[in-house]
């Protein structure tokens, strides 16, 4: 990306300059989602929508634009030894120092996840649809939590071994001894294998 300010140039992955009158400088992070319309309207009845302008329409990328680009060699050297394909959609951590790539087809199997990530004991789940995910500490006051499904709840419903209390999607507490607790979120990235490796050299696969 360029700012038109300077004409520095930035990552559009760190938010780095990498070239420029602003060379070295780092934006802030802002936490997002990336989740599915019914998912976000439920948790946020009031909220806005920024739609399209049908005036620009010609402007917009095309209906088949991931295709195309799928289509496209990627820049980041692949091996034979890579552990996963160039264009996986993976899902990127980063916690205390370490950094890890989540295959999202395997999250989709597995979720609740829980792991540990550079000493920081992490969970990921998904919502019931298994498109959405989020990513969080799952210690509350120092005490790390073990996390487990409820099968027969009709949306996601967590369970901890430790106290039995209850837990959505957003990583609330909705019932139990820790009602009304929070756990701490992390940044959860969907990228592509082969960028995602680019700018974590060291990462390693679950």
């Amino acid at each position: 990306m360029r700012d038109e300010e300077t004409g520095s140039w930035w990552q559009q992955v760190s938010g780095e300059a990498i070239l420029g009158p602003l060379k070295g400088r780092q934006l802030n992070l802002i936490a997002h989602d990336e989740l599915l319309f019914s998912v976000w309207k439920r948790e946020q009845p009031e909220g806005r929508v920024l739609k399209h302008d049908e005036k620009l329409a010609s402007k917009y990328a095309p209906a088949d634009w991931e295709d195309r680009i799928g289509r496209m060699p990627v820049v980041t050297p692949s091996g034979a030894d890579d552990p996963l394909a160039p264009r996986e959609l993976i899902i990127g951590i980063t916690a205390g120092g370490a950094s890890k790539a989540y295959p999202f087809s395997k999250l989709q199997q597995l979720a609740p996840v829980v792991d540990t990530l550079g000493g920081v004991p992490i969970l990921i789940v998904m919502d019931d649809a298994r498109k959405s995910v989020r990513a969080f500490e799952r210690t509350i006051d120092g005490r790390t939590l073990s996390f487990a499904t409820t099968p027969e709840a009709s949306q996601l419903k967590l369970t901890d071994a430790e106290t039995g209390s209850t837990w959505s999607f957003s990583g609330k507490a909705t019932s139990g001894p820790l009602a009304g607790r929070q756990l701490k979120k992390i940044v959860a990235l969907s990228d592509y294998w082969f960028d995602w490796k680019a700018y974590q050299p060291g990462t390693t696969v679950y």
